[in-house]
This record gives structure tokens, sequence and C-alpha cells, in this order.
């Protein structure tokens, strides 16, 4: 990755960046120039994101690491780009593109600085995924939460802002656990440069190693709790639900973080050596416990929203069990999991409130008596009669559908295909050709189990709300709001149908983890680029 083309690893950063602080100079009044250049931004970030994974899934070496201030590692800021966070920001840019859309439609005037606070959730995310060091992964984690408040609370109403007291009270803990990690981290290893980090964990001294594992467990719950595992997640299907449609779909790639730098920070720092598999037991054991509780939630929801929240437990409790595990064949499979759940259910918090919009809440709770009970009163349709559906509910239909289908893991769509390769490699039947023991056999059945949950519980909704007698008034639904929905449910077909590149892009990110140095070697090496007159005075020296 040479010349200009080098510079591109920033621009996931500075975009928003520069766009967040164009914004502040625009008037609330303004909405229609707000929001072009906010969108301006995200199509941006599309298209740098997508240049970047073409780049990393070529033939290149890897060299994605960018040095900010031209600062030689351990001692600089250093931006990494490699096959995982280039995936983890096209994943974000999509979502921000989806949400941002909607939000035209009316919720981005409905409080102020929307758009200023989005784009700065973006500088937040893009960050983590790319930063190399621990203490700028603390400060683009501040940053992300604390754009979070802001886009938690847009549209106020009693419950958002009770349910956005909860969230900020439990992720300023989570920002305190990662600060006291970070410190018992740097205390003992004498760096917070995730390479350096890497390459002086072997040579630590075993008592000096235990306590900095002790600051690494505490590292890990901050992130455990941000990707909500079991009993670290009571908070996420209350904040998630109550959130406003755009807010809670660009929120599903939140918990993906957590995901992500666990995976990240267990696969560098102790994927080999003597810390090696630290922490695997917690992530096997809390995700199926996570999983458990997910799929429990997902049976005994009866509003939509809550349906939505607890989907992403059971999405994080699978993927945590699958680290757990940690078996590249397995990984392989929960990465292009992970792409599906999080477009699927994006999608589906925006579906969501399309779907409320023609419901009225005395009719819902009515229409759940009558199921649990019966209703003697039902009259008899006459013969010839019938209901014809209008065709903003057909399509509003389809969607959920696919949604359904999408969750609860059926063919053909890319749900499926993900957890098809997941379980195939649990027993034995795929890369690994290892029998499966009577642990990874409870575990299949969990998965096959919330699966099942998740196809009971939408197919619940979906007679309630399609084709129960109580019938609601069609909604009103803008062009540009379903279009976004379609749009990430079209991005699942896609996934489907090039499931073998995806699945080969999956697999070569999981064996570019698993192997720690080719990540330690390019940063320790990355060269500061020689200053211009250092550069002219050598050349003249040689002549």
């Amino acid at each position: 990755m040479n010349g200009w083309i080098h510079h591109l690893i920033i621009a996931p950063i500075l975009v928003p960046l520069v766009a967040a602080a164009l914004l502040l100079f625009v008037d609330e009044r303004q909405r229609v120039v707000k929001a072009m250049i906010s969108l301006a931004s995200t199509l941006i970030l599309v298209a740098v994101s997508l240049t970047l994974l073409r780049i990393e899934s070529g033939p290149s070496e890897f060299d994605g690491v960018y040095l900010l201030g031209n600062w030689a590692a351990p001692f600089g800021i250093v931006l990494v780009l490699d096959a995982l966070s280039a995936l983890m920001l096209l994943l974000t840019a999509v979502l921000s593109v989806a949400a941002l859309v909607f939000s035209l439609a009316r919720w981005h005037a409905v409080g102020a600085h929307f758009h200023t606070m989005f784009q700065l959730l973006l500088v937040g995310l893009n960050g983590a995924f790319l930063t190399g060091d621990l203490f700028n992964l603390f400060v683009f984690f501040e940053v992300m939460l604390a754009a979070s408040y802001g886009l938690l609370l847009h549209g106020s109403g009693p419950l958002r802002v009770k349910a956005g007291m909860h969230y900020i009270a439990v992720n300023l803990a989570a920002a305190l656990l990662f600060l006291i990690g970070v410190s018992l981290i740097y205390g003992t290893a004498g760096t917070l440069n995730m390479a350096d980090l890497a390459a002086r964990i072997p040579d630590i001294e075993p008592d000096r190693r235990m306590l900095m594992e002790a600051g690494a467990g505490v590292l890990g719950i901050a992130f455990l709790i941000k990707a909500g595992m079991w009993p670290l997640c009571f908070w996420l299907p209350t904040a998630y639900s109550a959130a406003s449609a755009p807010v809670a779909g660009i929120f599903a790639i939140m918990s993906k973080l957590g995901i992500y730098i666990i995976l990240r920070l267990t696969m560098l720092l102790f994927g080999e050596g003597p810390s090696a598999g630290f922490g695997a037991d917690v992530l096997l054991y809390g995700g199926v416990a996570t999983l458990i509780f997910g799929t429990i939630g997902v049976l005994a929801s009866q509003a939509l929203g809550r349906l939505a929240g607890f989907s992403v437990l059971v999405s994080s409790g699978t993927l945590l069990m699958v680290l757990g595990i940690n078996d590249g064949a397995i990984s392989s499979g929960a990465l292009l999991y992970l792409v599906s759940s999080t477009l699927t259910i994006s999608a589906f918090f925006m579906l969501i409130e399309l779907v409320e919009r023609g419901q009225d809440a005395g009719a819902i709770v009515l229409a759940v008596t009558m199921e649990a009970y019966g209703d003697a009163d039902e009259d008899e349709p006459e013969e010839g009669d019938g209901v014809t559906m209008p065709g903003t509910m057909a399509i509003l239909g389809i969607c959920f559908a696919a949604c359904g289908i999408l969750l609860s893991g059926l063919p053909p769509l890319s749900g499926f295909i993900a957890k098809f390769a997941m379980l195939s490699a649990m027993m034995g039947t795929g890369a690994i050709g290892v029998p499966p023991t009577a642990t990874v056999w409870v575990l299949v059945f969990l998965v096959i189990l919330s699966g099942i949950a998740a196809l009971i519980s939408m197919t619940r909704a979906g007679i309630r709300t399609f084709w129960s007698s109580l019938e609601g008034t069609v909604p009103r639904v803008l062009v540009i709001e379903i279009v976004p929905v379609m749009f990430l449910l079209f991005l699942t077909l896609a996934l489907t149908v090039q499931a073998g590149p995806a699945m080969q892009y999956m697999d070569t990110t999981i064996r570019s983890l698993s192997n720690p140095r080719i990540y330690i070697d390019a940063v320790r090496k990355a060269a500061p680029i020689p200053d211009y007159d250092g550069a002219a005075s050598t050349e003249a020296g040689g002549k």
C-alpha cells in the first residue's frame, strides 16, 4: 500500500470528524444542509471502506500500518489496518448509510445536533477498529460512548430517558473498569502498544504476569459489558428497544465492538506463550449463559423491540461461545454470522417502527389476551369473504418474514449458511475433522434451540401483526424509510449468493489472526517517513 492510498487508513476517522466539526457551524434550522453533509460523509466512508477491503483482500503483503505524527511504535500513535478491521469498517459504513437515510424521514429533526452526534459515533467506532494501542482505544471508546448517550436520548420521552440513564450509568462503570485495566497493564508491561505488548508478555516475570492478567481481566469485563455477556447484559434489551429506530439500527454494531476487541486481544496477546488460552473458559461459559438468557428472552418477549433486543444477546452469546472454543474453522463461520446477524438486527430495528405505526397499543394487549384465552364471540367468516392485504403491508410482511428467516437460521439466506458453517465445524464434518465431545454437542443443541426460539417468536409476532383479526390502520411508510431496510436485507441476499468468496475472506482473516507474529512484525518494523529536508540532504551528500 503506497503513496496516497496509504493515507486512506486515517480517512474513516478523519472524514466523520471533519463532518462533525462542520455540522456545528450550521444552524439547526437548516436541516437539509446538515443532512446533506452527514450523508456525504457516510457515502465517502462506504467508498473508502470498500477500497481498503479490496486492498486487504488483494495479493499485496500486509503493510497497513499508519504512523500518526510520523513516530515509530511504540512511542507514537499507530493505526493498523488488517482484514478484520477492514471488514468491521465496511460493516459500520453500510449500517451508517442505512440508519442515516432512515432518519431523514423525521427522526433527525426531533432533537438538536443529531447529525453531529451521529458522525462522532462513527469517529469512535472507526477509531476503535483501527487503533493499535490501548490508550487510544480508550479515547475512541469514550468518544463513541459520549455520542451514544446523546443519540439514545434523542427524541426524549420518559421511557427513553429512563433507559438512557441506566445506559449511561452502566457504561460509565465500564469506562472506569477500562481505565483500571489499562493502568494495571501499563504498570506491569510498560507499554500500551498492542504489538509491543504482545512481544513483551512472554518475557514478563510470573508474579508480574499475574498482575498483568488481572488487568487484562478487568479490561475484558469492560468490553463484555458492551458485548452484553450475562450477567452484565440486563441493560441492553431495554436501552436498545427504547432508542429511536435509526439509533437502534446503528447501535447494532456497538455490541459487536466488544466482540471485536475481545477477539483482537485474545488472539494477539493470549494466542500463544505462557498466557495462552487466558480467559477462554470465561468466554465459553459466559457465552453459553448469554445464549440461554437471550433465548429465554426471545421466547418471552411480546413487544417487537424487546424481541430485537434479546436477539442481540443471542448473537453476542453465540459469538462469545465460539471465541471460547478457539477453533479456526468455527471462528470463520462465526465471522460470517457476525456480519449476517448485524445486518439483520439493524434492519429489524428499523422495520419495527414501520410495522408498529398501524397498530393500537390497546389492540395489541387484547390480541395477546385472546391468544392466551381464546375469543368466544369471534364471528365465523362467510363463504366467499376474504381480506386483501394492502401493498404497504405486503412489503412490510415480506421484509418481516426475511428477518425471521435470517434470525432463526433457516435456509436459504446467509443466516443459515453462517450457522451451518459453525455447526458443521463443531460436529467434525467441516475442516477440522475432529469427533465432537459431549460439551460440543451441548453447544450445537443450544445454537439450534436458539434458532427454533427465534422462529417461534417471529412467527407468533408475525401472525399477531399481519394476520390478526384485530386489524389496525395501514401504516404510512415513506420510500426513504423502507429502502434502507430493503437495502440491508438485500445485502444478506448478496452475502448468500457470494457465500464462497465471503467464507474465503473469513478463513483468511482467521488465519492471519491466528499468527500474531504478522501483526507484531508489521507494527514494530514500520519506519517513519523521512522528512523533506532530511531526504534532500541525504541525496545531496550522496552526490
